[in-house]
């Protein structure tokens, strides 16, 4: 029986490697440029929102202290009489 499985599997011919399996390794350089370059402008885009967002976040507080400041002041010079 070994015997039988051994003439078998020699008798064979060798497998092709799969086309799909080598076009994927031979793909352009210049395409996978673009995707990596792509995905770096990606998360560019995302950190720059982030930012945008956390200085908004600081613009508003700034704005509101301002404005209790400025209501404290006039506050002040209401109770002093002066302007």
């Amino acid at each position: 029986m070994i015997a039988r499985i051994a003439l078998r599997t020699a008798a064979r011919p060798a497998r092709a490697t799969a086309p799909r399996a080598t076009a994927l390794r031979f793909y352009s350089e210049d395409q996978f440029g673009r995707k990596e370059k792509a995905h770096e402008d990606q998360y560019v885009r995302k950190h720059q929102e982030e930012q945008l967002k956390k200085l908004k976040e600081q613009l508003a507080k700034t704005k509101e202290e301002s404005a209790k400041l400025e209501q404290q002041i006039q506050e002040h010079q209401s109770k002093n009489g002066s302007k």
